[in-house]
């Protein structure tokens, strides 16, 4: 007889297959969830509860999305599904960054391969179509991953209502006083011709400069310190040569003591603590020290130009350091922020003699014409010819470049536009509202934000106290133009709020292009005039806003409503997701915007997360090769696979990324896929309709009827107990959601995800679900063991398909589909509750008997296959259960494993457990006992029942006596 046929073998078209098909099976899945407006229904199913909100950072759209950016959105998906499966309303609403050179530099690209040169209209059009292509590819990307949001509806800064509000939020300001024009020095870019502003600068290492030291001829004394002193010069040091020609003076410390020292027949001024440095740097044999004087002395001391015949003032600076150079400061006003607040203090002119394009101007004098890079060498060469060179050498050091094209920028003196971070006390405002609080501190009413990883708050505080007023212009032609007026002639601004308002009216119903497109004329009511000088003729602002303006005043459009009330959530949000450069970036103009505004940040917490390397630990590049395509990737190993990776990161480095990763990532999946299955696969004969089971973790009922569950959930039964067993494994459940609720709370991805995978490899997979097969598979089908078992699978089931949900968004809702018994639940599992059980609960379990019970049990149990393993190997022993154990263990041991004697057997696999008081002792020797040729274990009531060895429990099984 084949006895196969009597088993309660699982059905392999109930569970889910084996083989996961990944990339053929979840656009399916997304497609179902398409036709089911899941994040819609969501929405509606949560639309009384209390809400979350996380807001989008937008990203450029200006090419696909990268595996940088598939790790920022679905961290983002992450915790919008947690929160979602907490009970919050949760909405998402995803954002585009439309403006910016980004776009404009691939846009420019197409043109330049068509032999094209657009005018500012046409490349606006161009930029406009560019970035909406994008939208739309980015979109079908993010999706692809599995993420949830408003995807119908997101929002774009070049919709022509959210750049109007742009330009009301500058008019705000401007009514504030917080906008202001002004000629500063300011980062400059020579390669995009536009000011650039600190958020949008990367610091070099390693970039190579001309190191220079150069003597200063003295003039005159007007103090009388030089009159012993013949041939007498100052010492600078300098990395830019091409500052030089803008040089007005040399810049000492009031405080520092300087010596005079002879070498030859010339005698130099330097800095007491850096004289022996400069020694060395200029290869001086003879060094005398002649005299000492503070800095004060020099003060309006004449020196001569090194190249050019007029003056280089001496003046007094508090920034000049005992760390490197001289002690003695190159001033050049127009091509450094200390040195032009320096000039501005001295009345010196703010000479700044190179053009946008980096280009030498005639103030440069024998050097116009030059690039500044040129200028560098040809200045050295110059000083050299005049004997003023006394040092040149390579100098490798930290140096400043434009974020978006990688090239070196110059400290350039310009007229910008501006908003002052001290006005109004702004700064300190943003000081005081951004203190580090800890996740348990929200909701104090207490000012500050939660920063994670908590060294964020370093970062920001640091660069919000030490920030140079925000540069809001830029000289490029893509982007919402700066809504200002100026009198034709006079060339003065109009500050009026009542025109940037019709300014953005127009805005609103043309788009930003219109302010390219007209006349003047056409953004001022007729008949009006200059509300200072009278003019009633006037010209446009050419510049537009800086980007980061543009995505700084998301908090305002979109949390506030002010682009559209569907997206208006209270404010501030719940938390901002980017990358760790967002502190001088988005983080840091949201703040700005959003303390100037409505008097707080926008956010009450901030998370960043680092960037993703290689796995070797290189940064990941499109240039290098090896970088990893994310829907690539999703088609390859699925999007809950790189779903995986990214919870599993530790999100507070920078994070590894490679096949052989994806590859191990494949094979934790598989270990929680294959526990799912098998979960499934012991319900395929699991009551649906008219008769469903109900659990409280100790009793059941059978027969509880459809509508005495839906009348009452809590139909608890009396007839039957579950099994110790089950009991026991319901129990870790409830543990298991606590655990993983708390670090989804504190956006501890990884550490859910370790207790889902090591749950599933341990208490299941190696202990529970072992131990249980026999009974499913043998037990009669109606049996209350089996059907004791079948509950506490399903009840698991449960639960861990929803706690993995927001991770392997895919994979749960393919199990959630075939879920029997799930009785009034919804028929997505993304649209499902689960609460943290109550203190007085984990209490109970974590100090019941149960729990010490069954732990002894795992504890011996490890204590005997330890001891069987050498055992097995030393007398060539295969199947435990073909041996029996006796355990030798303390009385206190004994007792607790005898109260589960009837499954001793099962649970250490063996023939059959004697416990025995004494000393702890493992000892095993071969079964008497015949095998059941059905269940295939040994046991003492194994007898032959006509031609075949049955046990007890088979022979009940099949109907035999």
């Amino acid at each position: 007889m084949d006895f196969r046929d009597t088993l309660n073998l699982p059905d392999p078209a109930f569970t889910i297959p084996m083989k996961a098909d990944l990339g053929l099976r979840e656009p399916e899945i997304q497609k179902s969830w398409d036709e089911q407006r899941i994040y819609h229904r969501i929405q509606e199913s949560r639309k009384d509860a209390p809400s979350f909100v996380l807001h989008d950072g937008p990203p450029y759209t200006n090419s696909p999305i990268h595996i940088g950016t598939a790790l920022n959105k679905l961290l983002k998906d992450f915790v919008v599904k947690t929160r979602t499966l907490m009970g919050y309303r949760a909405p998402y609403v995803p954002g585009y960054d439309n403006h910016g050179l980004p776009i404009e530099q691939a846009v420019m690209r197409a043109f330049h391969e068509k032999k094209e040169t657009p005018d500012v209209v046409t490349l606006r059009k161009a930029c406009r179509e560019h970035a909406a292509k994008y939208i739309d590819i980015q979109t079908a990307q993010f999706k692809r991953l599995g993420i949830f949001g408003l995807w119908e509806r997101p929002y774009t800064t070049m919709e022509f209502k959210y750049e109007a509000e742009i330009i009301r939020v500058f008019k705000r300001m401007v009514e504030s006083g917080y906008v202001y024009k002004g000629l500063r020095p300011t980062l400059w870019s020579p390669t995009s011709r536009t000011a650039l502003a600190d958020t949008e600068i990367v610091y070099v290492e390693n970039f190579v400069s001309k190191s220079i030291y150069v003597r200063f001829p003295l003039v005159s004394d007007i103090n009388g310190w030089s009159k012993s002193f013949e041939n007498l010069f100052a010492i600078i040091w300098t990395t830019t040569p091409w500052t030089i020609p803008a040089n007005l003076a040399v810049a000492f410390h009031p405080n520092f003591e300087y010596l005079v020292v002879k070498s030859g027949d010339s005698h130099y001024l330097v800095l007491r603590e850096l004289s022996e440095k400069v020694r060395e740097a200029i290869g001086a044999d003879e060094w005398t020290v002649v005299a000492d004087f503070l800095g004060v002395s020099f003060e309006g001391t004449k020196f001569k130009h090194p190249i050019f015949n007029r003056d280089s003032i001496a003046v007094m600076a508090e920034y000049v350091t005992t760390e490197d150079g001289t002690g003695i400061v190159h001033t050049a006003p127009g091509h450094g922020r200390d040195d032009f607040y320096t000039g501005i203090k001295n009345d010196l002119p703010i000479l700044c003699p190179v053009d946008e394009r980096g280009i030498m101007t005639a103030e440069a004098g024998e050097f116009e014409g030059l690039s500044y890079k040129e200028c560098n060498s040809r200045v050295v060469e110059r000083l050299e010819e005049l004997g003023n060179l006394l040092s040149v050498s390579d100098h490798v050091h930290s140096y400043p470049h434009a974020e978006r094209d990688g090239k070196p920028v110059i400290f350039r003196a310009t007229e910008q536009w501006f908003v002052g971070i001290d006005t109004n006390d702004l700064r300190q405002q943003m000081l005081s509202k951004i203190a580090n609080k800890s996740l348990s501190e929200l909701g104090n009413g207490k000012d500050g934000v939660v920063w994670l990883p908590a060294n964020g708050y370093n970062r920001i505080e640091a660069m919000i106290r030490n920030r140079p007023d925000w540069c809001i212009s830029r000289q490029r032609p893509w982007g919402v133009g700066i809504p200002i007026l100026y009198g034709a002639k006079s060339g003065k601004p109009i500050m009026d709020p009542a025109i940037i308002e019709l300014i953005a009216q127009k805005v609103e119903s043309e788009g930003s292009d219109v302010w390219f497109e007209k006349e003047a004329s056409y953004f001022v009511p007729e008949g009006y005039s200059h509300p200072n000088t009278g003019e009633t003729e006037f010209r446009k602002e050419t510049d537009v806003l800086d980007v980061w303006f543009d995505s700084g005043c998301t908090s305002l459009c979109v949390i506030d409503g002010a682009v559209e009330s569907q997206w208006k959530e209270n404010w501030p949000a719940d938390l901002y997701l980017e990358g760790s450069d967002q502190h001088r970036g988005w983080f840091n103009t949201s703040l700005i915007i959003g303390t100037a505004m409505k008097g707080e940040p926008p956010y009450k917490t901030v998370l960043t997360h680092g960037f993703v390397d290689d796995e070797k630990g290189e940064k990941m590049s499109k240039r290098s090769g090896n970088s990893i395509d994310p829907v690539t990737a999703c088609d390859t190993y699925g999007a809950d696979i790189l779903r995986l990776w990214v919870a599993s990161v530790d999100w507070t480095n920078d994070a590894p990324c490679g096949p052989n990763l994806l590859a191990q990532m494949g094979d934790s999946y598989r270990r929680i896929r294959n526990t799912l299955r098998f979960l499934l696969s012991n319900l395929s004969d699991y009551p649906t309709e008219g008769d469903l089971p109900t659990t409280d973790g100790k009793r059941f009922n059978w027969n509880a009827t459809v509508a005495d569950l839906k009348q009452n959930d809590e139909v608890w039964a009396t007839e039957h107990e579950l099994l110790t067993l089950d009991r026991w494994i319901i129990e870790q459940t409830e543990l298991l959601v606590e655990d993983c609720l708390r670090a989804y709370c504190e956006y501890d991805f990884g550490a859910a995800i370790s207790a889902i995978h090591n749950f599933c490899a341990e208490p299941l997979s190696s202990f529970y679900l072992d131990a249980i097969k026999d009974r499913m598979y043998c037990d009669g089908t109606d049996w209350n063991t089996r059907r004791s078992g079948q509950v506490a699978c399903q009840q698991v089931l449960l639960k861990l398909t929803k706690l993995v949900a927001p991770i392997l968004a895919h994979t749960a809702e393919e199990v959630w589909q075939r879920i029997p018994g799930l009785m009034n639940e919804p028929n997505s599992v993304h649209m499902t509750q689960i609460s943290r059980i109550s203190s007085a609960r984990l209490e109970e379990i974590q100090d019941g008997d149960l729990q010490r019970r069954v732990a002894a049990v795992l504890e011996w149990r490890a204590v005997v296959f330890a001891q069987f393993e050498p055992w097995k190997a030393a007398n060539n022993a295969k199947d435990s259960q073909d041996f029996v154990v006796k355990l030798t263990l303390p009385k206190d041991q004994k007792l607790i494993l005898e109260s589960l004697s009837d499954e001793l057997a099962i649970l250490f696999k063996f023939s059959e457990v004697f416990l025995i008081e004494g000393n702890e002792a493992a000892d095993f020797a071969a079964s008497n006992y015949e095998k059941c040729e059905r269940s295939r274990i040994r046991r003492k009531d194994v007898e032959m029942a006509g031609e075949h060895f049955l046990s007890a429990r088979d022979r009940r099984a099949i109907g035999w006596k």
